[in-house]
């Protein structure tokens, strides 16, 4: 396997330990085609994927790679909790680097080894994300390309800066995960990323985004119901805990949220389910007020 030349000849990095962490949920359609473009990565890395219960046959299409490490957990977890088993485990084993892939992504071959260039290049850097294409491998992803419109230019040759960028495919250094921690374990599907980010932020690390580099996110951006409402309350969850908020910003912020979460998916929903969102929203923020605890102790861990 070739290694990236610059890592060797400009940055003094002889190697890095690159681990991937990949959590799986009845994502078998991908298995073959994401394990597969790892281990053709120019640069070398160890995959940890761990398994939220799956129903159908991801487990034993992931028990057919020796080099998978797999762990088997009995329940779903959720994205959060399940990285950061793949995470600690990652840590333990020297990584210094952890490359986070969805189950339904696959990357290229030089894709890892370009992140990790860009990342040697820039060390405040924290989390680096590639391009997101659909599968046909020349389409951006349609909520990635508002991540990236939303970017600074940091370098015209396809390097930006940004707030947030989802985390189908995140590479975070050591040094980051050692100031920021783990994902936060109030959330339990949606949000948790862009609570991560946040944190990163407050840390002081930056959030990169290099198009140079490319995977393929496989997926199709469907509207739900019950999928924007769950989304929309961690999202108020999400600004309540933010670090870079004072308090009475972040309450400020998160009922702005309550009231125009449901204004902005009247487009998309019968009245009626719109009154519903507004009610179920208002109530989960006035929970969270009223109850403080649980935001107060989620600051303070991002501390």
């Amino acid at each position: 396997m070739q290694i990236s030349l610059f890592l060797l000849k400009k940055s003094g990095i002889v190697y890095k330990k690159v681990f991937v962490i990949i959590v799986t949920y009845n994502g078998a359609r991908w298995i073959d085609k994401n394990i597969t473009s790892l281990l053709a990565s120019s640069y070398p890395v160890s995959i940890i994927a761990i398994d939220n219960n799956s129903t159908d046959n991801s487990v034993a299409l992931l028990e057919k790679y020796p080099q998978v490490q797999l762990v088997k957990s009995p329940e779903n977890l959720g994205f959060g909790k399940a990285n950061n088993i793949g995470m600690q485990m990652a840590l333990e084993q020297g990584a210094d680097h952890l490359f986070l892939l969805n189950q339904d992504a696959w990357v290229f071959d030089d894709t890892v080894a370009s992140l990790l260039d860009t990342m040697a290049l820039h060390k405040n850097c924290g989390i680096i994300s590639p391009a997101h294409y659909i599968a046909n491998e020349t389409t951006l992803d349609a909520n990635f390309k508002t991540y990236l419109g939303r970017s600074e230019v940091l370098d015209p040759q396809g390097l930006f800066v940004s707030k947030f960028v989802n985390a189908a495919a995140w590479m975070i250094s050591r040094e980051c995960v050692g100031k920021v921690g783990f994902f936060e374990p109030l959330f339990g599907h949606y949000g948790e990323d862009r609570n991560y980010c946040d944190r990163v932020l407050y840390h002081g690390f930056r959030i990169m985004i290099d198009t140079r580099s490319k995977i393929v996110h496989d997926r199709k951006i469907t509207r739900n119901f019950d999928k924007d409402l769950t989304q929309s309350q961690y999202k108020i969850l999400a600004t309540l805990i933010d670090p870079n908020r004072s308090y009475l910003n972040a309450y400020m912020q998160g009922l702005k949220e309550a009231i125009g979460l449901p204004k902005y998916f009247s487009k998309f929903y019968s009245r009626a389910e719109v009154g519903q969102m507004a009610k179920a929203l208002l109530g989960y923020y006035w929970n969270l007020i009223i109850k403080p605890g649980q935001v107060t102790t989620a600051r303070k861990r991002a501390k």
